[in-house]
């Protein structure tokens, strides 16, 4: 295979999806979006795990970790870098919402290049819009990163401005959730605080490592509820995914903050 193919599906760059697969019928799968360096794709084990745990909420069988890791290093035979997006879905199926409980889930793992993030958001933090649509509550799916992204989509409509780069999302009781695209942190002296995700929301793997390393920069760790007030009041606010790391938020909601150094501290322990 080409160095220059992008995708695979189930092994093959020469293979299609059928029309009667379920991911594109109902949106029924998962997927995970990674950073790959020389390579290799980052953080790896943590993503599988959550790959591996979202496909059993879902009673999706995912497929094994040496098969996936196999496809992306096909992509990156090259040693290049970039993003690796794997989907998994329950595969092809018959007409109707009944699923057969042995049906083959069908695997794409796709190369993408790295998006072309301004230095500008690193060092001198953005500007976010608080998006007007409202995260419905089903905590079945609460923190699996589906492929029903339809209010993300709608969400990332409300706005054209390039000067914005990410939007807040709330669910249907007002509380903050995440980003478009991001998990969010706020800072409040010591502490940092994520929303809680038990009613809808994707838990990010950035999230996570995120909550395991505050402790060596000095920061508590709480996950609870959070309102918008709480949010304008924070010290900072922090936005962050597997691709970008983290970035400060500057400007939201007509309020602004000073660049600080908590994202670029962050960025540094997430390199580390």
């Amino acid at each position: 295979m080409s160095l220059h193919s992008s995708f695979l599906i189930n092994g093959q760059p020469d293979q299609s999806i059928s029309p009667l697969d379920r991911g594109l019928a109902y949106g029924d799968g998962v997927f995970r979006t990674m950073r790959v360096t020389s390579g290799e794709p980052v953080c790896w084990t943590l993503h599988y795990a959550k790959l591996r745990s979202d496909c059993e909420r879902l009673n999706i069988a995912c497929p094994v970790e040496p098969l996936l890791l196999a496809d992306v290093r096909h992509l990156f035979a090259d040693a290049g870098g970039g993003v690796a997006k794997i989907t998994i879905t329950r595969g092809q199926g018959e007409r109707g919402y009944a699923a057969n409980p042995q049906q083959v889930p069908t695997r794409i793992v796709m190369r993408a290049e790295l998006p072309d993030y301004p230095q500008h958001h690193h060092d001198f933090g953005i500007a976010v819009h608080l998006c007007k649509i409202r995260l419905a509550h089903q905590p079945l799916l609460a923190g699996v990163k589906h492929l029903n992204r339809l209010e993300n989509v709608l969400a990332r409509q409300e706005w054209s401005n390039p000067g914005i780069s990410e939007g807040i999302l709330l669910d249907e009781a007002g509380w903050i959730i995440e980003g478009i695209m991001s998990n969010i942190f706020i800072r409040s002296g010591k502490m940092l605080v994520t929303p809680d995700l038990s009613h809808c929301g994707v838990a990010g793997i950035t999230r996570q490592r995120i909550m395991e390393s505050a402790p060596l920069l000095g920061y508590g760790v709480r996950v609870g509820h959070l309102s918008l007030p709480e949010l304008m009041a924070a010290d900072d606010v922090i936005m962050c995914n597997s691709l970008y790391g983290a970035w400060q938020v500057v400007s939201f909601n007509g309020k602004t903050w000073p660049v600080s150094a908590l994202a670029t501290n962050l960025r540094q322990i997430l390199q580390d």
